[in-house]
């Protein structure tokens, strides 16, 4: 059995490597923090190690890009060769976000944690439908219960949503100005906006006849 090598005996090189070979087989987003404490260095050593070889793969060209999401890691297809992957796996791409969908996401992005009646309140319609559809493609997951009767689910993005809009942290998104002023709802109109530019990658489903229906508030 060939003797593990401690982090001291290990050259920058085989650190990056190793690093290379755990999210390799991982698969999944793993936190930063669980790769130092499997290699014995600190959580900022692996986050250097980590844009090394992020910018290794773009430099070379690679088919491999490794992305990083708040905290965690992953290793996953360059987005270039998305056509390639998805006929080599028969998947079907997605379409693109439907705009009920894009407003919902912007509003949880934007103010999470929140309800769903939160959500329903800022687009002034029912939003059922929508929340289902983004909880479904894994672009939103609930994160706890507000205190309050009834005690509501508390909404906030996923790592995929990151992913997807090819940020590494919330900070990154565009800036929402006051939405206070009386150009509050164009400013966020174009921040949705900004989204659905970022988010053509990954995309929800269609606009359904029951997103239709969403769309119109209901006469009274």
């Amino acid at each position: 059995m060939e003797e593990i090598k401690t982090t001291n005996e290990m050259t920058s090189d085989e650190l990056i490597s190793a690093i290379e070979a755990i999210l390799f087989a991982s698969g999944e987003p793993i936190a930063a923090a669980r790769v130092g404490q499997v290699l014995g260095v600190d959580t900022e050593t692996i986050h250097r190690c980590a844009k090394e070889l992020q910018n290794a793969y773009e430099e070379s060209g690679s088919g491999i890009r490794l992305v990083r999401m708040n905290d965690s890691l992953q290793l996953c297809s360059a987005p270039e060769f998305s056509t390639y992957v998805l006929r080599a796996l028969e998947q079907r791409k997605p379409p693109k976000l439907s705009a009920s969908a894009l407003e919902a996401l912007a509003v949880v992005a934007y103010f999470q944690p929140v309800t769903r009646a939160y959500i329903d309140q800022v687009r002034g319609v029912d939003s059922s439908y929508t929340v289902t559809s983004l909880l479904e493609r894994g672009l939103i997951e609930a994160c706890g219960r507000l205190e309050a009767p009834g005690r509501p689910t508390l909404y906030q993005t996923s790592k995929l949503f990151l992913r997807t809009m090819g940020i590494t942290d919330l900070e990154q998104l565009p800036v929402l100005p006051d939405l206070a002023s009386n150009e509050g709802a164009e400013k966020l109109q174009a921040a949705i906006e900004e989204l659905q530019n970022r988010g053509q990658q990954t995309e929800i489903t269609e606009v359904t006849e029951a997103e239709t229906a969403e769309a119109a508030p209901a006469e009274e």
